[in-house]
């Protein structure tokens, strides 16, 4: 039997609070459809809060660079070269609010907006199910995309999310979620001691501008080479070019599908040795953003706090390929008036004795 939900409203925007039997606690507000935090035992049944971000809606709005801590990201998740992509002909132009790039949606996307939200339960989970009409033309966008996405907090220590979208006008769409970990607990330093472990061979090499070159390039012999498991820090301050450009990991790893392109895979693991918490990241997506927090700078004053200080957090975005609707060889994200977008990721937790 689920403990259960509890919400609190304060005008449109509201919090929504789940819980488990193990005493798991995952909290989720309707205003970017943010998971604001994840509070999960370490291997001496101690809580801790291991996901960055802020009491309040308002510390959200305000936020310094706004690293969008926990949000639903889109339309188009990650990079768009020149801000803009042709489609059946036509050209679109949108934001540029990254450099000379568009990201994460626009100067408004998904994760500066508010979402209708109804709680859910079922057999092993509560959950949460946000929903959101983003309009043709909306951050120059084409068509009237009605999005759904859903939060579930397991009996097995699962945070299941699920994403659904239709539209009736051909558009990109590459959903994501961009909570930033730190499993021993959110400012609680850097995480460059985390072992992580990426199931990925190949990964995809950018330009200075942090736009993927087209190449998918095997990791082997390389600073990017997570097969098997080692620290972030081990070789993040390497003499390399694509490190430099990133100022350390911001790179989407080609996922070892083994044919089955949208079956549920291992991502990553992750785990923190001096608490014991392990982190296994699972989805139907092709790819997976591995990002260090290399633009934190301690201005971000976090739940506990304590300042965000630089790699003071991980991120591990499953994704279609970043500048998708640009390079021809990668995995399309263009959804047609016919077809349903629908995507499934797992963030399981467990602790190592």
């Amino acid at each position: 039997m689920l403990i259960g939900v509890q919400t609190d409203a304060f005008d449109r925007i509201q919090l929504f609070t789940l819980t488990n039997q193990a005493g798991t606690e995952i909290k989720v507000t309707n205003y970017g459809a943010i998971l604001t935090s994840i509070r999960v035992a370490d291997r001496n049944a101690k809580l801790a809060d291991v996901a960055l971000g802020h009491h309040s809606a308002a510390d959200y709005i305000h936020a310094v660079d706004k690293p969008y801590l926990g949000a639903v990201v889109g339309r188009f998740g990650n990079r768009l070269a020149d801000g803009s992509f042709t489609l059946d002909g036509e050209t679109y132009s949108l934001a540029k609010n990254n450099g000379p790039n568009h990201l994460h949606g626009g100067d408004v996307g998904f994760d500066k907006v508010v979402w209708d939200a109804k709680s859910i339960q079922g057999k092993n989970f509560s959950g949460l199910e946000l929903t959101y009409l983003s309009k043709d033309c909306e951050e120059g966008y084409p068509g009237n995309l009605a999005c759904k996405v859903t939060y579930k907090l397991t009996e097995a220590n699962e945070i299941v999310m699920e994403y659904h979208a239709t539209t009736d006008k051909a558009t990109p769409v590459n959903l994501t979620n961009h909570t930033y970990f730190n499993l021993a607990g959110e400012g609680s330093g850097d995480i460059l001691d985390h072992l992580v472990h990426i199931n990925a061979d190949h990964y995809t090499p950018v330009n200075q501008h942090l736009i993927p070159t087209g190449e998918i390039t095997p990791v082997k012999d390389t600073p990017f080479d997570f097969t098997v498991e080692k620290s972030i820090g081990l070789d993040i301050n390497q003499e390399n070019e694509q490190l430099q450009f990133a100022r350390g990991y911001d790179h989407n790893f080609v996922l070892n599908k083994k044919g089955q392109a949208d079956k549920m895979t291992l991502a990553a693991t992750v785990y923190e040795q001096k608490s014991g918490r392990f982190l296994e990241v699972l989805t139907e997506e092709p790819g997976v953003q591995f990002y260090t927090g290399n633009f934190l700078d301690g201005r971000l004053t976090g739940k506990a706090g304590k300042p965000y200080l630089n790699r003071g957090g991980f991120c591990l975005e499953t994704q279609h390929f970043p500048d998708s609707p640009n390079q021809p060889t990668f995995p399309s994200t263009i959804l047609r008036p016919s077809e349903t977008y629908s995507t499934k990721t797992i963030f399981r937790f467990s602790v190592k004795p």
